[in-house]
């Protein structure tokens, strides 16, 4: 990957020995053992679809936009779904400005299969008239700070961001029936996406001669790993998606392994989001009962003054 070849220019020899020497005891730069993952940290902003995901010091930013198109000839009554990530040299020197490189297209990629092909959006119901009209959901992706393990964060980032989307309630009307009314968010309370599972990304690191296994690489492991394995799975232990980048081949034993550490990782992870999800819908009902009942905060800051009298 461009970015791992990018890395390795600005290490030196002894800080790659080091890293190789410290794993075969089973020890790593930052105090982790070989299959613990980093503090995981899940915010979302104000605005439904948007969170930022922190893991380590990797951060990345999602962002869910929707709107009208017409579908394609093929699938007259599905939606669709895309990804687009977005790179800067703020987070990463070796990220080039301008058109995306190696490294995002590959991103962005090994996300949208693990969602797309495991079909964890329901898309028909994304379609307003059939062959006519659909919705179109957009996830932007933003590396704020790269420190490792891209991959894993920004598919949080994008579960994360449509399990708090809502797009505009949609009716027809008009004299024939077939005039499409787009509700405002005050008039209809807008609509959650159908996600049937969290297909959650775990990547591991193959480094060394003896191809050591690592879970969640920080961005200096990633300077010297020899090749990299990233298994998408959801709670039911389903296998959404695979995709090994780089390096010598890998015994079945090993990869079977790996999966049985994922299929855990992925459970513990998709806990997290739907926490973090929760409190946020629940917070999100408070700012709603405040905004549509005024009466009701002046009454209940009344009598916390007559309390404090």
């Amino acid at each position: 990957m461009e970015q791992r070849l990018a890395n390795t220019l600005n290490m030196t020899v002894n800080e790659k020995k080091f890293i190789e020497t410290a794993l075969l005891s089973d020890l790593r730069v930052d105090g982790r053992r070989p299959f613990d993952y980093r503090k995981l940290s899940i915010t979302f902003g104000r605005e439904d679809g948007s969170s930022e995901i922190q893991l380590g010091q990797t951060r990345v930013m999602g962002y869910v936009t929707g709107q009208l198109v017409q579908p394609y000839r093929d699938r007259p009554n599905e939606g669709t779904l895309a990804i687009y990530t977005e790179f800067s040299p703020m987070a990463d020197p070796s990220f080039a400005a301008g058109r995306p490189g190696e490294s995002a297209i590959e991103l962005g990629r090994v996300v949208d299969r693990g969602l797309r092909e495991s079909r964890a959006v329901d898309t028909e119901s994304l379609c307003v008239i059939s062959g006519k009209l659909v919705w179109s959901i957009r996830i932007d992706l933003h590396i704020i700070d790269n420190g490792g393990n891209l991959i894993d964060v920004s598919n949080i980032a994008a579960l994360a961001a449509l399990s708090t989307f809502r797009r505009p309630e949609c009716t027809l009307g008009g004299e024939d029936g077939q005039e499409v009314i787009v509700h405002p968010p005050e008039v209809r309370e807008p609509l959650p996406l159908i996600i049937h599972h969290l297909p959650v990304a775990v990547t591991f690191a193959f480094i060394g001669k003896e191809n050591i296994v690592v879970i969640d690489p920080t961005h200096h492991e990633e300077a010297v790993m020899g090749g990299s394995m990233t298994a998408t799975l959801n709670t039911n232990g389903d296998i959404c998606a695979i995709q090994k980048a780089g390096g010598e081949g890998v015994l079945q034993s090993v990869i079977m392994q790996c999966l049985r550490i994922a299929s855990v990782k992925a459970g513990d992870i998709t806990s997290k989001i739907k926490t973090a999800v929760e409190s946020y819908n629940t917070e999100r009902a408070l700012r709603k009962i405040k905004r549509h009942n005024p009466s009701l905060a002046v009454s209940i800051s009344r009598m916390m003054c007559e309390y404090i009298k």
